[in-house]
């Protein structure tokens, strides 16, 4: 089995109490192999999902009758869009523990595989109605992404509008929320709407979930520039201007070359061309995340373990 290097200071202990406690049901230094990985894929799930997605694989394959393990699994094939991978998975966690919070996240999984319906559908499940208050309002989240997806812009609208949008108390969900319902108001030509949502986002934002303060921006006609790339080009700037004097001063400048140039041509002699190439340009595009996930997948990987693939 293929193993992928740990740093020494990764010692499994990092894990959550429960993580521990599941995984006492393996051998000691199985155990300790299995969370290290799965600290692995909870340091790097963020900034390279492909890489956590690597370590779960070998989490899984070590483990994969302990639900934290096929959990962990799950959302790191949902961080790389494999959406029928992170289906299986969080199906088989759900069917170990019986817990239901991961239910919105399976309903995202549908919309990533194109199937906004059946998010719709799972939103009528009896399982919403024992999500707590956080998992209620990720599921009306994954709702007005569905609408979105089916081209019901004011749908979608229309189910974010609830306690916890008004609501002035700032949770977990707030920022996330209200940027939702900012996108999907500009979307609908709300613009002054849409501008005093993303506003209250970024009150709402102190972690900087969300770019809520970059869109707040680009609707307040902000444009943000490169400082160090202005400084280059500046620098660029006087070089050539350096140069030209010194060119001038010491009488090799363009204006002597095209004279000799001019000469030789009258003698007789042979005048090369030009070479006139255009200086290479490039344009730089910057542009946030939305909550509203576009519903493409990457493919689907095949998964390794007894319980992978199984219908809920």
């Amino acid at each position: 089995m293929k193993r992928l290097p740990i740093p020494e200071d990764v010692t499994g202990e990092e894990v959550d109490k429960d993580v521990r406690q599941e995984l006492q049901s393996l051998p000691k230094t199985l155990a300790e192999d299995v969370a290290r990985n799965l600290v692995m894929v909870a340091r790097l799930i963020d900034e390279d999902a492909e890489q956590a997605y690597g370590y779960s694989r070998v989490a899984l394959r070590l483990a994969s009758r302990v639900a934290a393990v096929r959990e962990a699994a799950g959302f790191a094939a949902y961080a790389t869009q494999r959406y029928s991978e992170a289906l299986a998975e969080f199906r088989a966690a759900r069917r170990m523990t019986g817990s239901v919070e991961l239910w919105p996240v399976m309903a995202d999984c549908e919309r990533g595989m194109g199937r906004p319906e059946r998010a719709l559908a799972m939103a009528g499940e009896a399982e919403v109605q024992r999500l707590d208050k956080a998992g209620q309002v990720e599921m009306r989240l994954v709702v007005a992404g569905a609408r979105r997806d089916m081209g019901q812009l004011d749908a979608a609208i229309v189910t974010l509008q609830s306690p916890e949008l008004a609501s002035n108390a700032l949770q977990p969900w707030t920022a996330r929320l209200r940027y939702a319902y900012a996108d999907a108001l500009l979307a609908a030509d709300r613009e002054s709407e849409a501008r005093e949502w993303f506003a209250k986002a970024v009150e709402a934002d102190k972690d900087g979930s969300t770019d809520a303060s970059d869109r707040l921006a680009e609707l307040d006609g902000v444009e943000f520039v490169d400082a160090l790339v202005d400084e280059n080009d500046t620098d660029t700037e006087n070089d050539t201007d350096t140069d030209t004097e010194n060119d001038t001063e010491s009488g090799t400048g363009s204006a002597a070359e095209d004279a000799g140039t001019t000469k030789d041509a009258e003698e007789g002699g042979e005048t090369g061309e030009a070479d006139a190439r255009p200086a290479d340009s490039a344009t730089l595009e910057s542009a946030g995340g939305s909550p509203a996930r576009e519903g493409s997948t990457r493919g689907e990987s095949d998964v390794h373990g007894e319980d992978h693939g199984d219908e809920a």
